[in-house]
């Protein structure tokens, strides 16, 4: 899997490319979870170019999350396709993590909760 950043208006966004499973979850979630121990608290991960996610994929977001909480931060998902949306709402992840059809979207998400 490839995961490239970039900064806008003040949010962190990793773009990922690829199978986020059990074979990448590991190298994702300490940079995931780096980032947001260093201090990142407004985090977008782009799933335009996701092509599956597999339960360690879903566990590295869970743990996310709840790190970003214990800081008043928030992790958001844009661009989800409707096979991995599915496999949010069956696990119940869209109760608990934004989703948004565009990056524009997520983005704007952050300055509407400020």
């Amino acid at each position: 899997m490839e995961v490239s950043e970039k900064r806008q208006d003040g949010v962190m966004i990793l773009a990922l490319k690829g199978r986020l499973d059990s074979n990448t979850s590991g190298d994702f979630e300490k940079r995931l979870l780096g980032m947001v121990q260093e201090g990142e608290h407004r985090l977008v991960l782009d799933f335009s170019d996701l092509d599956y996610i597999s339960s360690a994929g879903l566990r590295v977001l869970l743990k996310a999350v709840k790190e970003l909480k214990r800081s008043d931060g928030r992790l958001v998902v844009c661009a989800v396709k409707d096979y991995i949306r599915e496999i949010f709402s069956l696990s119940g992840f869209l109760s608990f993590l934004p989703t948004h059809t565009t990056l524009e979207e997520s983005l704007q998400s952050f300055t509407a909760s400020a």
